[in-house]
Parts: C-alpha cells; structure tokens; sequence
C-alpha cells in the first residue's frame, strides 16, 4: 500500500506504518497532496495543516479523486467529525491514533470502496422479498410494496452489503448526503417504517450502538424464476 501521510503527524507514526510494511510518504502541506494524490492508494489527513485547514484540503482533494482520506484530529466534538464525514472523508480518528487501529480502518475503507466500485446485481432475492434496484421495485410474495424515495434509497444501501454492518454514519452519508438531517432518530423511524411494510422480521437487524444488518443472502443477478 502507497500511503501518504499528510500535515503534523508524528515521525513515529510514520516510523510505525513503514515497520508494519507500508510504504509511506509524509508530505507537510495540503498543497502537496493535491499535486500527488495519484501516486498514492489512501491518505492520512491532518486536520491542522500549515498552509490550509485539513477540511480545505480535503474539499479540494474531492473534487479530483475518490482516492481513500482517513482524517485524523485532536478534536473529539460531534460537529468535527461529521463536518469531516459529510465533506468526504471515509473516516475520522483522534489524534494520537493506534497503528493497529488506524491501518485496520484503511484496509476496510478500501475494501469498502473497491466493493462500491463493483457494478451492482440489478435483482436482490431474500426469501419472497425481491428488490429490483434497477427499476426501483419491491415485492414480498409476489405483492408490490410501495416505497418511498427515501425509504428505496435506505433499502438500496442495506441490500448492497448482505450481511455486513452498515454503520448509521455510513447510511446518513448514502441516503442524506448534505442534507444531514442532524439526528440518528431520523435514521431509526425510516428504518422502522421500512420493517413494517416488508413485514419479514429478521430481515433488517440492529447493531445496537452502531447500525444495521440486511440479513438476506447474497445478492443473484439473474435469480431463477418460480
């Protein structure tokens, strides 16, 4: 892995990642990334940097590449880590950050991207629940189930994960975008409304303390008939 690790973090750290077998490079300023985010396959983002805020570079870096930005900061506060979320960030640590840790949520933030990338089934089957993401329709036991946009959109994002976690951050991010409606609560209602018209418990779980679960089977492009 080619990272680059961006503004005041520590020598050590950089010390660290390369003895863990990364190949690292610290580049001092936001300015430097911007010009060489291509010869890199994730960033480490300083929240502080000399020359622009971290949140600066960060928009900028957006605007030309999805390349993978673990942000990291001495601020704990609710309103810089969304800040940082919402503006593009794929996660958000503080400051002094653990190797381990650290380099645990860089590998799941590009297996989490490299699985985005990989073009969608257009039929998710689970049981006598059929979602065609493709045309935008549910049917349980043969019966369609109107869906609102927002309630398909939220379906849509659970369906493409079977069986894996989907944070409530990471679904406020899919579903809301900068339209962050400013509570979980929000989430939580869409998520009970969804469960009453599929009417299959079980199907959607909770994560208590960090989100949900589609727990159908995996999804089958062109499932058999019958």
């Amino acid at each position: 892995m080619q990272l680059a690790v961006v503004g005041g973090s520590s020598a050590a750290l950089v010390t660290e990642l390369r003895m863990r077998g990364l190949t690292v490079q610290q580049l001092p300023r936001g300015a430097d990334v911007l010009r060489t985010h291509h010869d890199y396959d994730a960033v480490i983002l300083d929240l502080e940097l000399p020359d622009m805020s971290g949140l600066a570079a960060l928009g900028k870096l957006r605007q030309v590449s999805r390349i993978p930005v673990v942000m990291v900061g001495t601020r704990t506060d609710e309103r810089t880590v969304v800040r940082s979320l919402r503006g593009g960030a794929d996660d958000y640590l503080v400051k002094p950050a653990r190797v381990t840790e650290l380099i645990v949520r860089l590998q799941s933030v590009i297996r989490r991207l490299s699985r985005d990338r990989t073009p969608p089934p257009n039929m998710v089957v689970a049981g006598d629940v059929r979602v065609d993401l493709a045309g935008r329709r549910v049917e349980v036991a043969g019966r369609h189930v109107p869906l609102t946009p927002m309630e398909f959109t939220l379906l849509r994002a659970l369906v493409r994960q079977p069986n894996s976690a989907v944070s409530r951050q990471e679904l406020l991010d899919r579903v809301w975008g900068n339209a962050f409606p400013g509570s979980t609560r929000t989430l939580d209602v869409h998520i009970g409304t969804l469960r009453s018209k599929l009417d299959r418990p079980g199907l959607i779980t909770t994560l208590h303390g960090y989100g949900y679960l589609w727990s159908g089977p995996d999804p089958a492009a062109e499932p058999k008939a019958g």
